[in-house]
């Protein structure tokens, strides 16, 4: 893996490079790293975002960049459909309070899966295909985007309708200077009775104090996050000891062989390259800010 300290210690050693195929952990694409890399015509991201990598001087070079968001959608949608259908159930507040009474517990009152509503925040890549899973569920799926229409049979809402209505609301919404939090206390305080918030996103979207704070202050509600902010959540943060709240470790992105499917797209897209066909996931500096 060429990292940026390893490029840096070999400036020569990338100089004749035209493709550069990198995944996380890859160089940052700033202009002392394009200067070593005179012949640079295409990277190939085998991971989601580019954030991380692509710096002003990387946008200004007009090097094409392919990345492998759309194929990273894939598992996160999965994770968040699961984790929409469990909270319908009540699951993750069952399992914690059986480990808290260190005993079986009966069955609580839970809203389950029949025409409950769920609420889907941004349609991006991942929101739209949380929606098209959703599909296979008896569900009604509202969503709020203010710059993407809603796939048929979502029916489009405002922000504060989507969470005073959604018994779950799902968040996948890019962090932007814009967005940084957007999901506060007035709106995490409409949520409707025995709701559930699900964050597959990035953690600084929702105001984190606030949102401990309603959970405090409201048993009723609940939270599956796997993101947080900070990322990883600070030892001791009421997030672990709180009863309505479950935090995974930012698991739902490709994992180990998950990961393949990031890779044969970018092949994908060097096959197409090489034979002068047109590249299907490049981005440009427009995109990436639509979807950073």
């Amino acid at each position: 893996m060429w990292s940026t300290e390893r490029l840096a210690a070999e400036p020569e050693a990338l100089r004749g490079v035209e493709v550069l195929f990198i995944g996380w952990g890859g160089p940052v694409l700033d202009a002392p790293t394009l200067a070593r890399l005179p012949r640079l015509r295409l990277v190939a991201y085998a991971a989601g975002s580019v954030g991380r990598i692509a710096t002003e001087a990387f946008w200004a070079a007009g090097v094409p960049i392919v990345t492998a968001a759309q194929t990273n959608a894939v598992p996160v949608a999965e994770f968040a459909v699961a984790q929409i259908v469990y909270a319908l159930k009540n699951g993750w507040r069952h399992v914690l309070a059986a480990r808290a009474a260190r005993a079986p517990v009966r069955a609580g009152r839970a809203r389950g899966a029949y025409r409950p509503t769920v609420g889907v925040l941004s349609l991006g890549a991942i929101g739209r295909l949380v929606c098209e899973r959703l599909r296979d569920y008896d569900v009604r799926v509202v969503a709020h985007d203010p710059y993407v229409p809603a796939p048929t049979g979502v029916r489009p809402v405002g922000l504060d309708e989507l969470f005073a209505t959604a018994d779950v609301v799902s968040v996948h919404t890019p962090l932007t200077a814009e967005t940084r939090g957007l999901v506060g206390r007035r709106l995490l305080a409409s949520m409707k009775p025995g709701a559930t918030l699900v964050n597959t996103a990035r953690g600084a979207v929702l105001d984190e104090p606030a949102l401990l704070a309603v959970l405090a202050e409201r048993p009723d509600l609940f939270a599956v996050l796997d993101v947080t902010d900070p990322e990883p959540a600070v030892p001791g943060s009421p997030l672990f000891t709180l009863p309505n709240v479950m935090v995974t470790p930012h698991l739902a992105g490709s994992l180990a062989l998950e990961r393949r499917r990031l890779g044969d797209l970018v092949v994908g897209e060097f096959e197409r390259w090489t034979a002068g066909e047109p590249l299907r996931w490049a981005l440009d500096a427009d995109a990436y800010e639509r979807m950073a």
